[in-house]
């Protein structure tokens, strides 16, 4: 039989509010190229900016498993390209916590532009974390 768990609201609001939680004081690639299988995979194309995340990243989690970060300070980019993918780290910059979608709408992570340009300010309009249940 094959694995097919599912969590319930409460379950899935702890689960973001604590993979949230692992990113507080920790920061943001941006990158551009195709997003990896998964966090634990190296991650693929260009560095185009990091970004840092508050003392508190996040606010607690809706009862549905939905998480908002909170505000998160602006850099400039490092290197021009389309912004496609993100990885979140853990305050030490290399453990990895997630990945997640780069847009101007309908991704995880919400940019006013995806074209990045060297020295441009990157600002994040907004990211949330969704657990699925």
């Amino acid at each position: 039989m094959a694995n097919n768990p599912f969590l319930s609201d409460a379950a899935a609001k702890a689960a973001a509010d604590a993979v949230c939680a692992l990113c507080n004081g920790g920061s943001i690639a941006i990158r551009s190229g195709a997003q990896p299988a998964n966090a634990n995979a190296a991650a693929s194309g260009t560095l185009l900016v990091t970004l840092t995340f508050g003392a508190t990243a996040f606010g607690p989690a809706s009862s549905s498993g939905v998480a908002t970060a909170n505000a998160i300070t602006a850099a400039n980019a490092v290197a021009a390209g389309t912004a496609s993918w993100f990885r979140a780290f853990k305050s030490d910059g290399t453990t990895a916590v997630f990945d997640g979608s780069v847009g101007t709408s309908a991704a995880d992570l919400i940019l006013s532009s995806v074209a990045l340009a060297v020295g441009g300010n990157v600002a994040i309009s907004s990211l949330t974390y969704t657990q699925t249940e």
